[in-house]
């Protein structure tokens, strides 16, 4: 595996990564938050300066990572490839190249915790609504 940069023409490939990896974690997403969540994603890729692939060793874009003024705003795995270090890879990029230092997180997915509590982030604080208003609690993360 390796990271580089997601080329435009890649950003449909990105947004069906997010897609199966949300319905792969995120259980409590339904599919009309899908509908209304899908445009949103992908109109963020351009917007997004610090933002990078992981792809598998036939080049094919397999993960992402965004981050945003030191926060991990996105970072999604397709899930064949979930627990084979590919997103530590993508998060220790972001370390050392994006500077990320926090991420938000949903509270109700307990892997995604766990996998940055592992990698050192700690609780400082929690939201009972995501930003889009949605009654998904959100555990504001820090290094």
């Amino acid at each position: 595996m390796e990271i580089s940069d997601i080329r435009p023409d890649e950003y449909e490939r990105a947004l069906e990564l997010w897609e199966a990896s949300v319905r792969a974690t995120h259980s409590f997403v339904t599919e009309a938050d899908l509908d209304v969540f899908r445009p949103l994603v992908r109109a963020s890729f351009p917007e997004i300066a610090q933002l990078a692939g992981l792809r598998g060793d036939d080049g094919l874009l397999i993960g992402f990572i965004g981050v945003a003024d030191g926060n991990v705003e996105m970072l999604f795995l397709d899930p064949a490839y979930r627990g084979r270090g590919g997103g530590s890879l993508l998060l220790k990029h972001a370390f050392a190249h994006f500077a990320a230092t926090s991420v938000d997180v949903n509270e109700q997915n307990p892997q995604a915790v766990r996998f940055y509590e592992h990698h050192g982030f700690r609780r400082v604080s929690r939201s009972s609504h995501d930003t889009t208003g949605k009654p998904y609690p959100i555990l504001h993360l820090t290094l």
